[in-house]
């Protein structure tokens, strides 16, 4: 859907440049304007490309027709931008916003209110391609250029380049939301687009120590022999003693088909070591011998019987079979009301708020709505259908007629 908005003909090139902030002056500049406003646009960019542990690099900030790009690698006191992301009397417009409000409370302790978010407000109305290039496209025929994604947003200073590129990921997200809300509104999507943007709100930055036992979720791991694991677990917790060491990503030190390979190939010495595919002249040079000794304490401590457990990434971590199986019946029943309505099943019913209900098995509509997560708008409409599933779930198990995976596998 599209409007008679002369955003619609503005170029971007035609913009006039952004604030750069990278000073208190500068800063307080920018918070006054801030003051005045009601909505207020903002993104990130980090350095998880570049870095051990990724940081915010840069925070833009649309509002008023104008664009503030805030270095916060600087050293500003940034309390009271904090202060304005927390009032509720100023709704602050992301798109995918998950990722920055993430980040934004993980290094700066930011709380938010009043969010409000492009990109599930697109994908709630129906867009199989949400992301902002294509939606601003659609919207306003803006063609975006995205070749700076990827770059070194730590480095300094910030070519012209990234600044056209960073100040134009919030600079129509306003007008974006302003086009958004009435359509939801119509449609009666509007509450599930708030009760995700509540959901953002609220979320907490995970634990980010290093479990060595995550080697299991390499790609291929599961299929090497016991002993191949082995090498493949010691080389995995070296990649992360020297990325750590050396400030960049483990990806960057040493790459997953590269410790598979090593794991493989089992590299005696730095003839055997040099032939392995994957391993570079610079590499072999620079920590070979550290390699060779991961391989060889892997061989001194034996094969791997058994693979480690690691926490469910959907949260059934404690299921036994039979709640693992109402859990797929009622993601099936998720899927089925994302089909009918054309709307993401992530904004349908959220993960955890799925686990919740396959924990409790709620029987009546009332039980439904006290778990927590659970929203009066997704009781309204498909909440029958939750609990006819688990009665009939419930019914199979008592009867004892339920069809699970392992008497499937039975000849």
């Amino acid at each position: 859907m599209t409007n008679s908005s002369d955003r619609r003909t503005q170029d971007p090139a035609e913009l006039p440049p952004p604030t750069l902030v990278q000073d208190q002056a500068g800063l307080s500049a920018l918070l006054e304007r801030l003051d005045r406003a009601t909505d207020v646009a903002v993104d990130t960019e980090g350095d998880s490309l570049f870095s051990y542990r990724e940081r915010v690099c840069l925070i833009q900030v649309s509002a008023g027709e104008r664009d503030w790009l805030v270095d916060p690698l600087q050293g500003l006191d940034l309390a009271r931008l904090g202060t304005v992301m927390a009032d509720p009397a100023k709704r602050k417009v992301f798109h995918d916003g998950e990722y920055d409000v993430l980040c934004l409370r993980r290094d700066h302790g930011f709380r938010f209110k009043n969010l409000f978010d492009t990109r599930v407000a697109a994908a709630t109305l129906g867009s199989k391609a949400p992301g902002l290039a294509t939606v601003l496209q659609e919207r306003f025929g803006i063609l975006l250029d995205k070749s700076m994604q990827r770059s070194n947003w730590g480095q300094r200073p910030l070519s012209e380049k990234q600044v056209r590129y960073a100040r134009l990921d919030t600079h129509f997200l306003v007008p974006l939301m302003h086009e958004q809300i009435p359509e939801l509104q119509r449609t009666g999507r509007d509450v599930v687009v708030a009760s995700e943007c509540r959901r953002l709100e609220d979320l907490a930055p995970p634990d980010r120590e290093f479990d060595p036992e995550e080697w299991v979720r390499i790609k291929g791991a599961r299929a090497l022999p016991p002993l191949d694991r082995q090498v493949l677990r010691e080389l995995f917790v070296l990649r992360d003693s020297l990325a750590r060491e050396a400030n960049e990503p483990p990806f960057r030190v040493l790459n997953n088909e590269t410790l598979l390979a090593l794991a493989a190939a089992q590299p005696r010495d730095r003839y055997a070591l040099q032939q392995v595919q994957g391993v570079s002249p610079r590499q072999a040079r620079k920590f070979g011998d550290l390699i060779l000794a991961a391989v060889a304490h892997a061989l001194e401590k034996g094969p791997i019987a058994r693979f480690p457990r690691l926490e469910s990434r959907e949260g059934t971590d404690g299921f036994d079979e039979e709640s693992l199986e109402l859990h797929e019946r009622l993601k099936n029943v998720r899927k089925l009301v994302a089909e009918e309505s054309g709307i993401d099943s992530a904004y349908v019913l959220n993960r955890h708020v799925l686990v919740r209900i396959a924990a409790h098995k709620p029987l009546a509509l009332e039980a439904l709505a006290r778990i927590e997560g659970v929203q009066d708008w997704q009781v309204d409409r498909f909440g029958a259908r939750i609990v006819e599933t688990i009665a009939r779930f419930e019914d199979e198990r008592r009867r004892g007629v339920l069809d699970l995976p392992s008497r499937r596998r039975r000849p």
